[in-house]
């Protein structure tokens, strides 16, 4: 209509808190809230220094503090500096220094410590959340496709699944007692992409790739670039609730290993990790990621896509930006196949060398 004032973008938090910008993801959430004109500063936590390049990302406009999220210490930050959002990152899906102990402290203790610092700040209007599809578990009696409401049907096997659903059920007694403030929680499927690196596309590079004799899951995955678009308009717009996020459609195992051009080597569940370990990547698969190769896992987006109003890369143009950013799809050479072949051989020989020696 002639002469109508024009709408006002929707203010943003005035103080938002990040966690975990020591590492990738946080530093980009960082990053881009904090050259976003609707927010006015970003704080970002960590109990580690950023390496330089994360480093050199935050010096754009995020004020680094050093704090551990499992202490005391971010409660006086949040309530000193008025934060009005926080976005919640330092969660651990891989084994970092300390193993399992350290990975379950960061991730429940620290949940709990930094919801407990959130309870006592009266200027906090929001809550962001990363969690996982990996609350869903993984297992024979799962259905073909998980909503947002569907419940796991058995316990999951690995840490870190029970890590989410532990910090998703203190998000819910959190809302009990601060029903003023709105949590978005985010259940990320795999992260992938040509700037991902996670012990999954470690695994899909490497030049023979062990599978699960007789299986082939469907995958779905998420580009970093989505997972990031959606943190931001999280914070930025008002999404209460929980969505899974995820690329539409999905890739079967199979799929995916002929697509990089890579040969698969089926092997027992029990041999996959040590496969996988002994061809000097850096793979080590733990128990949510083995039962994931087994079992797979489809999650449905649509109330991410209606919610948010926008859609995701699909699974398979994901997987195939990830390709071609770091150049997996050419042939294998066969000196590479011999040292493939060589070391997959051994990690089954150690495999049946450990079953033989716990019966």
């Amino acid at each position: 209509m002639n002469g109508a004032t024009p709408r006002r973008r929707p203010r943003g938090p005035a103080v938002v808190l990040v966690t975990g910008v020591a590492r990738y993801l946080g530093a980009q959430v960082a990053a881009r809230l904090a050259a976003d004109p609707r927010i006015g500063r970003v704080i970002g936590l960590d109990s580690e220094e950023p390496p330089a390049e994360s480093a050199i990302l935050l010096a754009g406009g995020v004020e680094f503090v050093a704090a551990d999220i499992t202490t005391t210490e971010p409660a006086k930050i949040i309530a000193s500096e008025r934060v009005e959002a926080v976005v919640h990152l330092a969660v651990a899906g891989d084994r970092r220094a300390g193993g399992r102990p350290a990975m379950k402290e960061q991730n429940v203790i620290g949940t709990m410590q930094l919801l407990a610092a959130c309870q006592q700040a009266p200027h906090l209007r929001k809550i962001v959340i990363r969690s996982s599809t990996a609350a869903y578990g993984a297992s024979f009696r799962d259905p073909a496709v998980f909503t947002e409401d569907t419940e796991p049907r058995e316990v999951p096997r690995g840490g870190f699944a029970r890590d989410v659903l532990d910090i998703e059920g203190y998000v819910r007694g959190f809302l009990r007692r601060r029903s003023d403030v709105a949590a978005t929680v985010l259940r990320f499927a795999p992260f992938i992409g040509r700037r991902a690196n996670t012990s999954l596309t470690r695994y899909f590079a490497l030049p023979l790739v062990p599978t699960v004799l007789g299986r082939d899951p469907r995958l779905q995955f998420i580009h970093v670039d989505d997972a990031l678009e959606v943190l931001h308009r999280s914070v930025v717009e008002d999404h209460p609730g929980t969505f899974n996020v995820a690329g539409a459609g999905v890739i079967t195992l199979s799929q995916a290993v002929r697509r990089a051009n890579r040969v698969a080597i089926p092997v027992t569940e029990q041999g996959l990790s040590a496969a996988a370990g002994m061809a000097r990547s850096g793979v080590k698969f733990s128990l949510d990621q083995l039962d994931l190769f087994v079992h797979g896992r489809v999650v449905d987006t649509s109330r991410l896509i209606r919610e948010y109003g926008y859609t995701p890369l699909s699974t398979s143009d994901a997987f195939a930006d990830f390709l071609r950013g770091t150049g997996a799809g050419g042939i294998v050479p066969e000196d590479a196949i011999g040292a493939a072949e060589r070391t997959i051989l051994g990690g089954i020989r150690a495999a049946r060398a450990a079953l033989r020696g716990a019966s």
